[in-house]
Parts: structure tokens; sequence; C-alpha cells
């Protein structure tokens, strides 16, 4: 490879640049994701100590007196004794409320949550009658979340797995490290959105801030309405007709199919143009970006 000037990169487009930098010669061959549960072993799809709850077994819990650690003792308590639906009524916007459930659950709040809502959770089907803060749902492993209302930033932050739904709009660096899942937004997302996402799908359903994907790393976000500017190595793609019947399928199960239905959305995927970025020197790693 023929060795460049600073000023010589420097007038390049960053597609040149990174093809001068050798970038694209290694595409990771060997490198694949791990089969973590295998079909045939239901077992595994359970935690031994989950409670075994009935989803026809249900009751409230008035969280108005309550703090948020008294909430989700109560929570916890309820699902011991079999209860699989559980509605929690006045939040007030109290903070980490249903965090780390490990089982399942039909858990529906009526009324508005704080911060860091339903994090860690692996198994409930969750449904918030209201609006939700900062960082709901992160470190999602599977069941889903649907919120009726807005969401604050870092929506579904390090999401591994299952529907993280809001029918409002979210704020910037939603789907933030995602590493897979699905992502439902009804409408808007802020800035830098879908930044480092490694896997998974993510829907907007209305207009994107600035920085879209920015260094994603795999995963495939689609938007229904406007982008104010794509990040670092977030490139368009063609929407294919397997694209297409995939969002009528997963915005229908949430009633979300826009008017004028999903022909119009843009796909974004990974450049993978920064797969090699951590064998780059300092000084090149600057050109790149």
């Amino acid at each position: 490879m023929a060795y460049l000037s600073d000023a010589e990169l420097k007038e390049l487009t960053q597609e040149e640049r990174v093809k001068a930098l050798g970038m694209t010669t290694e595409q990771l061959t060997g490198r694949s994701m791990a089969i973590e549960f295998d079909p045939e072993e239901e077992k595994r799809f359970t935690y031994p100590w989950a409670p075994d709850v009935d989803y026809n077994k249900r009751t409230e819990i008035d969280a108005d007196n309550l703090t948020s650690t008294e909430v989700n003792t109560k929570l916890r308590s309820l699902m011991a004794e079999g209860y699989g639906s559980i509605v929690i009524r006045n939040p007030r916007g109290k903070h980490g409320l249903g965090v780390g459930i490990l089982s399942r659950l039909n858990l529906i709040f009526e009324g508005s949550l704080g911060y860091f809502a339903i994090g860690l959770n692996d198994g409930p089907n969750v449904r918030i009658n209201g609006r939700v803060g900062w960082s709901c749902g992160e470190n999602m492993m599977s069941g889903s979340i649907v919120i009726e209302k807005n969401a604050g930033s870092t929506f579904g932050a390090a999401i591994r797995g299952g529907d993280l739904v809001c029918k409002g709009s979210v704020g910037s660096r939603t789907g933030i490290d995602m590493k897979g899942g699905t992502i439902i937004v009804g409408g808007d997302t802020g800035a830098l959105s879908g930044f480092m996402m490694q896997r998974g799908r993510m829907i907007v359903c209305g207009n994107a801030g600035k920085n879209l994907g920015d260094s994603m790393y795999d995963g495939t976000i689609f938007i229904g309405g406007n982008i104010r500017s794509l990040g670092v190595d977030a490139v368009p793609a063609e929407l294919t007709d397997l694209d297409k019947s995939w969002l009528i399928r997963k915005l229908g199960l949430y009633g979300m199919i826009p008017e004028k239905g999903i022909k119009h959305f843009t796909k974004i995927v990974a450049g993978k143009q920064l797969w090699n970025y951590d064998n780059l020197e300092p000084t090149e790693k600057k050109l790149i970006l």
C-alpha cells in the first residue's frame, strides 16, 4: 500500500481515506454470533429460582405512599405467591420500579415512571399507561415493554432481546450499545440514536436527530421520517421485500403501522469501514473520524 502524507489524506473523502488506510481488506472472517440456547432444551429458557405464576391470578399494589424499594419488594412477594398479573397504581414517577424481574409476569403501571424503569428484566410483559424517564428497559433480555406516551433519553440502552415499544417520542441516544431485540418508536427520536449499535433492529416511525447510527457495528435502523444527519459509518441500504414484510408484521403487533404504510421507510446499516478500527495507530484514527 502506498503511504500518503497527512495533508494528502485530509484531501480525500472518508471512503477514500478508509481504503487508503487498508481498512476494507479484512472482513472479520470466522466470527459469528454464539448460540446461547438450544430450542430442544426448554428448561434452559427459565431460571431455576423463578416463581411459578398464574396469569389468571391478578392483584394490585397502590404505590402512592410506598418507596421504590417497598414497591419492588412487594412485587416480588406477590410473584412468590403465584400472582401472574399485577397492576401498580399511583407510581407517581418513582425511579427504578419493576427492575430485575427474571420470570414471566403481566405487569401494568397505571401512571408514569421515573428513571431506570423496568431495567435488567428477562421475561415479563409490561405496559405503562403514561410516560417514562431516562434509560427505560436498560439491558432488557426478553419479554416486552409498551409505553403509551413519551420516553426520555437512552431508551433501551444495551438492550439484548425482546420488544421495547414507545408509542410517543423518545429522547437522544436511543438504543445506545444495542446488542439485540427490537426497539419501536411511534414518534421521533433524538440525536445519536443507535450509537455503537451492535445487533438488533430499531424502528422509528417519525424523524431522527443528528448522528443517527454513529459508529454502529451491525444491526438495522428503519426511519419513517426525516434524518437530520447520519453518524460515522452509518449508510443507507435497500429496503427489501423481506424488510417490508417484517415491518408490517412487527408494527402490526402493536397497532403502529403508519397511515401511509411502510414503503417510505429509510433503512440504515453499518458501512463496516470501522471494523478494523482497533488496529489503527492513534494518528490514523483521527483521520478516519
